[in-house]
């Protein structure tokens, strides 16, 4: 894959993933979109090759559908941050742009879900109330910690049980 088709590439990762395209013809029509964004931004120039891929590496990191869910949604609004400064004046880019919105409010809960990632990662754990606070539910969070996979584990075979298929 060269450097050029990486943009379609995720686009198309991304709407196929979340189900939003079963008709190919769609998805032709939003690749020509594309090409003429590629244009717009001059991304066949050489430049575009240096450092790899800036999301596709990213994918593959993420296994799990809610964990693909949440980098997706960001991905997304990373692209519609772009698509929103650049000329919206440009059908091609209105139609992008709107796709992806649709897309963007098909993934409510990743959305929430990176918020709270980004929310954690926003703490000053230096602040003594904060430290405080880490403290006081350090228990309940190693619990959790430690009974996550027993859990989830007892619920599949207890499932397994009661299911009769």
């Amino acid at each position: 894959m060269t450097c050029q088709t990486y943009s379609l590439f995720v686009l198309s990762v991304i709407m196929i993933y979340f189900g939003r395209f079963g008709n190919s013809l769609i998805l032709a029509h939003l690749e020509n979109d594309i090409d003429q964004l590629k244009a717009d931004f001059n991304s066949s120039n050489s430049d575009v090759a240096d450092g790899g891929p800036i999301f596709t590496s990213k994918l593959a990191e993420w296994t799990e559908r809610n964990e693909k869910r949440i980098i997706l949604s960001q991905i997304v609004s990373m692209y519609l941050d772009m698509l929103e400064k650049s000329d919206m004046s440009k059908a091609h880019v209105r139609h992008i742009s709107e796709e992806l919105y649709t897309l963007k409010n098909s993934l409510p809960d990743g959305l929430k879900k990176l918020q709270d990632l980004q929310n954690l990662a926003k703490l000053q754990m230096n602040d003594l109330k904060t430290q405080r606070k880490a403290v006081h539910e350090l228990f309940s969070v190693l619990q959790k910690l430690v009974d996550t996979p027993a859990s989830l584990k007892r619920k599949r075979s207890q499932f397994q049980r009661r299911c009769k298929c």
